[in-house]
C-alpha cells in the first residue's frame, strides 16, 4: 500500500472543497471522542478562513496524501513566534501541528507517519527545533503515534463547564 502513497504540498485556497471535506471528517471523529467538538456547518468557513491566513501569514505547509490519485489523508503545520511572556528557555519560531487526519480504511499503514515526517523535515530545514501538538486525551491511538515518535508530553489542560 505504501508505495502507492503520494504527499504533495498544496495551497488551502487552491484545494478547498477536498480540504474541507477532510475536514469535516476529522471534525466527526473529534466529535465521536469529545461531544463540545462544534459542528463542522457551524464553524466551517470560519475555520478554513483561519487555516488560509495561517498559511499565507505563518509559513504554513498543508500536505495531503494521495493513493491512486485519491485525497486520504492530510497534516497541516504552521510557525508561530514566541514572545517575552514565554516562560520557558527556546526562543524562536516554532510550528504547531493544528490538524491531520487519514482516512478509517487507510490507518494503520504508515500514511500518517509520512505525513508527519515531512512536515517535520520540511520544517527542520528552516531551523525550526520546537514542535507544539495538542490531542484529545482519550485520543489513544494519536498518543501513541506521539509517544512513539519523540513527542513528551510537557503539560496537561484542565477543564470544568460550569
Amino acid at each position: 500500500m505504501e508505495q502507492n502513497i503520494e504527499i504533495k504540498a498544496v495551497r488551502i485556497n487552491e484545494h478547498y472543497e477536498i480540504i474541507s471535506k477532510m475536514m469535516h471528517e476529522l471534525h466527526l471523529n473529534e466529535h465521536s471522542l469529545f461531544n463540545k467538538t462544534a459542528s463542522w456547518q457551524d464553524i466551517d468557513t470560519s475555520y478554513m478562513r483561519h487555516i488560509i491566513k495561517m498559511q499565507e501569514e505563518n509559513e504554513g505547509l498543508f500536505l495531503i496524501a494521495y493513493n491512486e490519485g485519491n485525497a486520504v489523508g492530510f497534516i497541516f503545520g504552521y510557525l508561530e513566534e514566541q514572545d517575552d511572556s514565554r516562560i520557558e528557555i527556546y526562543e524562536g519560531k516554532e510550528l504547531y501541528v493544528s490538524d491531520g487526519y487519514v482516512a478509517k480504511e487507510y490507518r494503520r499503514k504508515g500514511i500518517y507517519t509520512k505525513l508527519n515526517a515531512t512536515l517535520e523535515h520540511h520544517y527542520k530545514r528552516m531551523g525550526i527545533k520546537r514542535m507544539i501538538r495538542f490531542t484529545l486525551i482519550n485520543n489513544t491511538g494519536m498518543r501513541q503515534f506521539l509517544e512513539g515518535n519523540g513527542y513528551n508530553i510537557t503539560r496537561l489542560m484542565f477543564e470544568k463547564w460550569l
